[in-house]
């Protein structure tokens, strides 16, 4: 079975469209057609200090295998969505990466001083199809000193970097007292700041990404 059989296509065009400005529909005034649909780019956030400083052996889609290892803290999150173009055209052969503390806080970076947990993998990359779309099996994000829960998102094409921002938790009480949340307009605000709906064992938060190609 796919691991989107289980996702509503409808539901996550609806997020498409949430998540970007339409500004003009395609047509023919006068004779001549206008410029078609465009989206509006997912905003870009700062990398953080966190990114792995070398791929970690396990790095599949589902982070809460590491290895042989079985992850059972936190909450279960699928995080999924699609990956387009500024036209709305899936994005073939996309690279999408995530990574995360553990529930406790802490990265798999020795910059956090290694203290996170070794069941956690912390970093996962899905190679999106001809569809765009992509899916991670992790747990719901966990606030530390200073920042709101967020899960970090990269997104490559071939040897280039298209995107790297933040996703966050929609109606978590530390998203005003983050600085990186608070520096966002209200229009990017619902562009990365997600519904974490309950689903089956965990929660399903859907998040559409919208790039230049």
């Amino acid at each position: 079975m796919s691991p989107f059989s289980m996702t509503p296509y409808g539901q996550l065009r609806r997020r498409i469209v949430a998540a970007a400005v339409i500004v003009a529909p395609s047509i023919c005034w006068g004779g001549h057609a206008r410029a078609a649909p465009a989206l509006r780019a997912t905003p870009p956030q700062t990398e953080g200090p966190f990114y792995p400083v070398a791929i970690p052996a396990d790095s599949d889609h589902d982070l809460l295998r590491n290895g042989a290892l079985d992850y059972p803290e936190g909450q279960v999150v699928w995080l999924e969505g699609t990956v387009s173009d500024l036209a709305g055209r899936p994005v073939s052969g996309a690279q999408v990466e995530i990574w995360q503390c553990d529930h406790a806080g802490h990265y798999h970076h020795p910059g956090d001083g290694a203290k996170a947990d070794s069941r956690f993998q912390g970093f996962g990359r899905f190679t999106v199809a001809a569809d765009g779309r992509y899916r991670f099996r992790t747990i719901r994000p966990a606030p530390y000193t200073g920042r709101t829960p967020h899960i970090h998102v990269k997104v490559r094409l071939g040897g280039r970097e298209l995107l790297t921002t933040q996703v966050y938790v929609a109606d978590d009480p530390g998203n005003p007292r983050d600085f990186l949340w608070r520096s966002l307009s209200a229009e990017e605000r619902a562009a990365l700041t997600v519904t974490f709906a309950p689903w089956n064992d965990g929660w399903r938060a859907g998040f559409p990404i919208v790039v230049a190609v």
